[in-house]
């Protein structure tokens, strides 16, 4: 514990061992990874499917916390509809086919298409309830699929779950170095390390003659990762057949190695025991 702790854990960003108590009631969640960006429309959500998706082909137990409320993209990306289910010790998450525990707000509403209208803290405290309240079990690696900014979502993540990296993801345009800064800047802020960067829409893989196409100019990933000292962890093409999985809920049958680098890294950082919350 902090010396100077004010034993208020939903206001602090230090990563004591009475801030794991913070875990569900009826799990042990041995790595917590967030995907963020300091901007949207990236593919924050195609990248949590692909960490997701790989980590379970390699044996992982593993989950995703849709944290992105007003815009989830998760339950789409894997083919999953509600409503989510529950028992007396909390909601269930919903299981993909290959075996991998989602819970996202569209798994709660009646439509998949109705707004959800909420001010920021309720919005906050949905979020955390994904994290206190679901019955996660055992997982070796849980992503949590982020919004995008650095405001009352994000902030809620880092201060009441004990994440223990993140993965920031951007694109090849010129404000990349704006868009990794001010998720480096906001980790650093926390106290939480970042694992490294994605770059997605890294270039145009045509299905006709097999060329690549830089549809956003030249990358400047390489570039702003050393300025950072970050590890870039993949480039991640515009191909047709990966879009087309994620509209038909399929990313799972999409088979590539674009995260490989990305999950030896993930797997060399070390793993904790969360104590179960008491009941």
């Amino acid at each position: 514990m902090s010396e100077e702790c004010n034993h208020d854990c939903g206001s602090c960003s230090a990563k004591c061992a009475e801030k794991d108590t913070y875990a569900n009631k009826n799990g042990n969640v041995k790595k917590v990874i967030g995907v963020v960006s300091g901007k949207g429309g990236v593919g924050k959500s195609l990248v949590t499917s692909l960490l997701a998706v790989a980590a379970e082909k390699c044996g992982y137990k593993t989950g995703v916390l849709d944290a992105d409320i007003t815009g989830p993209s998760i339950p789409k990306i894997f083919g999953l509809d509600g409503p989510a289910m529950s028992n007396p010790e909390g909601i269930l998450p919903s299981e993909t086919k290959t075996g991998i525990r989602v819970m996202s707000i569209n798994l709660l509403l009646d439509n998949q298409t109705d707004p959800v209208i909420w001010r920021g803290p309720m919005i906050a405290g949905t979020v955390q309830q994904f994290w206190t309240d679901v019955i996660w079990g055992d997982l070796d690696i849980m992503f949590i699929d982020m919004p995008p900014g650095t405001g009352d979502v994000p902030l809620t993540v880092f201060q009441s779950i004990p994440v223990d990296g993140i993965v920031v993801v951007t694109s090849p345009q010129e404000l990349v170095s704006m868009i990794v800064a001010k998720a480096v800047n906001m980790a650093n802020a926390m106290n939480v390390p970042v694992v490294g960067v994605v770059e997605n829409m890294s270039y145009f893989l045509c299905l006709d003659n097999g060329k690549s196409y830089k549809v956003f100019g030249e990358s400047h990933i390489d570039q702003v990762a050393d300025e950072y000292g970050l590890q870039v962890l993949a480039k991640i093409p515009l191909n047709p057949n990966l879009s087309e999985a994620c509209d038909r809920g399929c990313i799972e049958d999409y088979e590539n190695d674009l995260m490989a680098d990305a999950l030896k890294v993930i797997d060399k950082m070390p793993a904790r025991n969360t104590p179960k919350a008491k009941k």
